[in-house]
């Protein structure tokens, strides 16, 4: 059987790419969840990673939960409450904090429909783009389940509570070009250069101060719930520590030296 996730990595980028077109790259079996958290503890360990891109192979990006294992209650749908309960915290519950919390910059080049937990790991993304044949869903409530995986935690967030709240309570599927109206994505380009592009945008992040970048990722996060008194304080650490690094010197010179920077992260 080939490899769930696939993990290539171009220079300071890497690639996370579903590789399960014939389940339509589900998320929620437990080889395709430790597989994910597999990779994401490696680029965690690595600091020569900047930035990260998510796609999938085939015709979809990912159908979510896998509705045949919910049906015969196998895998993690296996058992009474306090089972299923301890299965989703001890399978595709670890996910969010762990890939939420990079602190380096991911980007989902979402290449055809997404559903579910998928919708989740796209909306832990900092950067989105889809294709025009993505569609986006959120059915927990037309197959009579919870939004089980973070989804009424993240979306809200992202397109607010009125267009998050249309998606979860109707079960209906945003199009590319809905998703991008509400904010969900922010390019919608063709499936053959979807990926091309997701790179183009990692490589061009990646080419920046690492520092620099993982404290603004850091400050858009944190500044979500913090008083702006609050995140000022951080802001001015932050900077006092930035303005001490290796890279900023670096950024400063070949500025005034009308070359191209070249940062080491320190």
């Amino acid at each position: 059987m080939s490899d769930p996730l696939l993990y290539e990595q171009d220079g300071h980028v890497v690639t996370l790419t579903f590789n399960r077109p014939e389940e339509l790259n589900a998320f929620s079996d437990s080889t395709m969840v430790e597989a994910f958290i597999a990779a994401v503890e490696r680029i965690k360990s690595d600091d020569q990673v900047r930035a990260v891109v998510l796609t999938g192979t085939g015709k979809a990006f990912s159908a979510g939960g896998n509705v045949k294992h919910m049906r015969d209650k196998t895998d993690m749908f296996e058992g009474g409450p306090s089972e299923i309960r301890d299965a989703y915290l001890k399978g595709v519950l670890r996910v969010p904090p762990l890939f939420y919390g990079l602190d380096i910059p991911t980007i989902a080049a979402v290449n055809g429909p997404c559903y579910g937990a998928a919708v989740d790991l796209v909306c832990m993304c900092d950067i989105r783009i889809a294709s025009p044949e993505a569609s986006f869903g959120l059915p927990f409530v037309n197959i009579g389940i919870a939004p089980g995986d973070g989804a009424a935690w993240f979306l809200p967030r992202i397109v607010g509570n009125a267009a998050a709240a249309e998606l979860l309570l109707t079960g209906e599927p945003a199009s590319a070009a809905k998703a991008k109206e509400i904010g969900l994505v922010s390019k919608i380009l063709p499936r053959p250069g979807l990926v091309a592009e997701a790179q183009r945008i990692a490589q061009r992040i990646a080419s920046r101060a690492p520092i620099a970048v993982r404290f603004a990722k850091r400050l858009m996060r944190e500044g979500q719930h913090q008083s702006l008194a609050t995140h000022l304080e951080m802001c001015a650490a932050y900077q006092g520590i930035a303005h001490t690094s290796e890279d900023h010197h670096e950024a400063l010179a070949a500025f005034f030296e009308k070359r191209e920077p070249v940062f080491t992260g320190k």
